[in-house]
């Protein structure tokens, strides 16, 4: 959760700075499949036109592409848009844009659906952003949100402790006083190998934390949970 200011974009050290090891991290989550599954239900994209803001080295794309008309990701860090240009390099339906969640590279009513994973969207201090997205979704759009829910399991522990000032209450209050509805997810992360599972929490977590985090984790899995925040853009929204 630790994040750091350059200019107008906050760094997401743990991508920016290990993107292998945050490879092998998004290939861990969700192995049950709620989480997707939830955001395909509140945010579907059959044959739709996507957004993934922040969408870091764009491991989320092809996904979003198998169902979607058009994906278009969205990062502000030059090294991980390169990353997404290679990613999805021979899908034409995919393209990547540098810019961030307040500044979209986007035009009015371009999108039916905008999704961002743990990325800028953590509370008071986003309502840039929230307004880019709904500048860019078409009337009856939707916004869709995830974040790790810090309220749940030893991992929401692990979160408080190592970002001891990031409030999950206050966030929470926040998107609902900004008209999202919620639903909490439970899923897992299961990885390959010890390994593998030391890497991924050593990045996410303070030093301290992230040993107590390993040491407190047997095998390979750990139940993580997440909430999903939506909101949908008026049906009859007329623009000024």
């Amino acid at each position: 959760m630790t994040r750091f200011r350059r200019g107008d974009v906050v760094e997401s050290p743990n991508i920016w700075r290990w993107p292998e090891v945050y490879e092998r991290e998004n290939a861990a989550q969700d192995a049950t499949g709620a989480l997707w599954d939830a955001v395909c239900e509140l945010a579907p994209h059959d044959g739709a036109d996507v957004v993934d803001v922040g969408c870091g080295d764009g491991y989320h794309l092809p996904r979003f592409a198998e169902r979607a008309r058009s994906v278009v990701g969205v990062e502000p860090h030059l090294p991980l848009v390169a990353r997404a240009r290679e990613r999805v390099t021979d899908d034409p339906a995919c393209r990547v844009e540098q810019g961030s969640a307040a500044a979209l590279p986007l035009d009015d009513d371009s999108a039916d659906v905008v999704h961002a994973r743990t990325a800028y969207f953590f509370g008071p201090g986003c309502e840039p952003g929230l307004a880019e997205a709904s500048r860019v979704l078409r009337p009856g759009g939707v916004l869709v949100i995830v974040d790790l829910d810090a309220t749940r399991h030893s991992y929401g522990a692990w979160m408080r402790a190592s970002a001891p000032r990031y409030d999950p209450n206050a966030a929470e209050r926040f998107f609902a006083g900004e008209g999202f509805a919620v639903r909490r997810v439970d899923t897992q992360w299961r990885f390959p190998d010890r390994t593998t599972l030391a890497d991924v929490l050593r990045i996410e977590f303070t030093p301290a934390v992230a040993q107590k985090a390993v040491d407190g984790t047997p095998g390979l899995a750990l139940s993580v949970g997440y909430r999903v925040h939506t909101r949908r853009e008026p049906a009859g929204l007329l623009r000024p």
